[in-house]
């Protein structure tokens, strides 16, 4: 994720001739960089870090919807293609200024207006995250009290077991402390749990297909019609959006480099797409047309299925508070700006917005999070603004870095580049509008939340 910005410096950047370039945390835009810094082997796993995530859930569902493991399969490829390209684009735009993280390269490259509405964009994009993250938590403790204490949670089912106290309470505990930290540093330890949690269930729907014996009443070879192919495109997009946190990275690499990032960047897209086609084909192939919105409510819960639905609970209880954290900085951002706030102003206040903006964004998402149904309506939605990040800023970025390449001299070369910064750019927009206008129609009737195969309804296995 992005780095921190809860240690306000303004910084100055002659590009800009004074203006202002924007709010880092104890980084200043230019040649700093981290003491010792990461090696590109080692900048692989803050990529797959960053990338794997609740986008996983849901794999399983788009290939359904987009009409079958092979077209999605396709569909995936093609897409993956643009977005190592943008990966690479963000990277050299990066370099032209030195810049550490994602709105700055956008205001190195693009100017002031362009990075006020990057960082809106990233403050909405994180929101919604926080969502689903939410929206998880609901449906693992749903799934562990089935399992655990089924008895006490459908005959008697008290008020601290249902889905908005365990929500409300469980997210309290566990989340709100993590927020509120100045630096959030001490979370990447517990985030390495989380990492084996998303292995885990990698491992634990190979098996679970490979037992399987007995195949789905139905599986999907082809869309029912040609624009269900958008379908699955949200999803690509959410799950293989690690844009915003690769700079940062990038940034803190200790060969700086176009050549060692892109074996960086090599090595954990190919991570990202082993881990999520397995668990898409096989989770897809094991319930067919059956399957859910989140894939382990599609299990019957025995023990290996509650241990995969703990250990992505435990991820999600600690990615909420990185993916706040860059809202957050994106937010004080925009409200700095806004302000015109001196250095000193901004450094004096920077406590109580902080406390305040936190405890106003958790409330929020929680109470999305408790009428939204579940995760698949919100990643619809997030998976359109992901394509902003994918597509149209880094489209934005070439056009600008080709414009300064030509100066006024345009070659075969520079115009080829012109061309497909500019088709980069109209890809990104179609996707956008295509995708948000799909995800806002398929839930205006209303979308009924899926619900585990063993439910209350259900003899206990």
């Amino acid at each position: 994720m992005m780095k921190s910005v809860q240690n306000p410096d303004y910084v100055r950047s002659g590009e800009y001739e004074g203006e202002d370039v924007g709010l880092l945390s104890g980084e200043q835009t230019g040649t700093t960089r981290a003491p010792g810094g990461s090696t590109w082997y080692a900048s692989v796993f803050l990529v797959v870090n960053a990338a794997l995530g609740a986008g996983l859930l849901n794999f399983p569902d788009a290939y359904h919807k987009a009409g079958g493991v092979m077209v999605a399969v396709i569909i995936q490829a093609v897409f993956l293609v643009f977005v190592v390209v943008a990966l690479m684009i963000l990277a050299y735009c990066s370099d032209i200024n030195m810049t550490c993280n994602y709105q700055d390269v956008v205001l190195s490259v693009c100017g002031k207006n362009a990075q006020r509405f990057c960082a809106f964009t990233i403050m909405t994009y994180c929101f919604g995250t926080c969502i689903t993250f939410l929206i998880i938590i609901g449906d693992q403790w749903e799934e562990v009290f089935l399992v655990t204490v089924r008895h006490i949670y459908c005959d008697e089912h008290p008020w601290y077991m249902d889905r908005i106290s365990t929500i409300c309470i469980s997210s309290a505990i566990l989340i709100l402390p993590l927020c509120f930290p100045r630096r959030i540093d001490f979370l990447k330890y517990p985030s390495a749990l989380g990492v084996v949690g998303i292995l885990y269930v990698v491992v634990l729907v190979t098996v679970k297909y490979a037992m399987l014996t007995k195949a789905p009443e139905h599986i999907t070879t082809e869309p029912k019609q040609w624009m269900d192919l958008f379908l699955v495109v949200p999803t690509i997009c959410f799950a293989y959006q690690c844009h915003v946190s690769v700079i940062p990275i990038y940034s803190c690499m200790k060969q700086r480099g176009m050549k060692e990032f892109g074996k960086t960047i090599s090595c954990a897209i190919a991570l990202c797409v082993l881990t999520y086609t397995v668990v898409a084909a096989f989770g897809y192939l094991t319930f067919g047309d059956g399957i859910t919105t989140d894939i382990l409510l599609s299990y019957d819960p025995d023990p290996s299925v509650l241990v995969a639905v703990i250990l992505i609970a435990v991820k999600t209880y600690t990615t909420y508070p990185i993916l706040l954290f860059c809202g957050r900085a994106a937010l004080d951002c925009l409200w700095v700006d806004i302000r015109r706030m001196s250095s000193e102003r901004v450094e004096e206040t920077e406590r109580p917005r902080r406390i305040i903006v936190t405890l106003i964004w958790f409330l929020a998402t929680l109470a999305m999070a408790i009428f939204i149904p579940n995760i698949g309506v919100v990643i619809q939605i997030l998976g359109a603004f992901a394509a902003i990040f994918i597509f149209v800023f880094p489209g934005m970025c070439m056009v600008k870095a080709v414009e300064m390449k030509a100066d006024g001299v345009w070659d075969r070369k520079l115009k080829a580049m012109m061309l497909f910064a500019i088709i980069f750019i109209v890809i990104g927009a179609f996707i956008f509008g295509l995708t948000l206008t799909q995800s806002i129609l398929s839930d205006s009737g209303g979308v009924k939340a899926d619900k585990s195969k063993y439910t209350c309804n259900t003899t206990a296995v």
